[in-house]
């Protein structure tokens, strides 16, 4: 079971579980980190379709809540500033040089820094920093946590870009919504 309260980015507290849903539980790297950014990007623009699912989203960076809001305060989710890596910690999240080096994470990489280039000479962005709290290496980890804090589901990335797409959350939590309930 995995419970705990935290204070959002915004200042309000954020209980997990959460009661009245699931909860998603996205670890990230630092605040402004390009695949993160793109990444999030995707749960977005489906983010009616993850609340109509019953799922709380919640996006946790090893970085400082006044950093988070640089670069997260438009996102339509919670987001938590973990700079100490508390909660990454409590959830055997790890960091490690394979975050970038792995081939896989390249393309992604680029892309990420490609769009958010776009973004700075808009001024629709903000830079990230060169030496981001927590380091660059972390590696990216998903959690399904239903309403009585057990974790139905989890992943650990092996690559900066490897984590949940919002399909796969959604089957999760649709696999989760079909099993038998233990008060039947």
């Amino acid at each position: 079971m995995r419970e705990f309260s935290s204070t959002s980015a915004l200042g309000k507290s954020v209980p997990v579980p959460d009661p009245d849903r699931l909860t998603h539980i996205q670890f990230r790297r630092f605040a402004g980190c390009p695949i993160c950014h793109l990444h999030l990007r995707s749960f977005v623009r489906r983010h009616d379709e993850v609340v109509a699912a019953g799922i709380h989203e919640v996006v946790v960076f090893h970085t400082s809540a006044e950093e988070l809001l640089k670069h997260t305060a438009d996102l339509p989710f919670t987001v938590i500033g973990d700079p100490h890596k508390k909660l990454y910690r409590q959830f055997g999240v790890e960091a490690g040089a394979r975050a970038l080096l792995n081939p896989r994470a390249w393309w992604p990489m680029v892309h990420g820094i490609a769009v958010s280039a776009g973004k700075l000479l808009r001024r629709r962005g903000a830079v990230p920093s060169l030496n981001p709290e927590g380091g660059r290496y972390g590696l990216p980890a998903d959690f399904l946590i239903d309403q009585t804090g057990t974790i139905v589901a989890c992943y650990y990335g092996t690559h900066s870009s490897d984590q949940w797409s919002v399909d796969e959350l959604l089957g999760f939590a649709g696999s989760v919504a079909r099993r038998p309930s233990t008060a039947e």
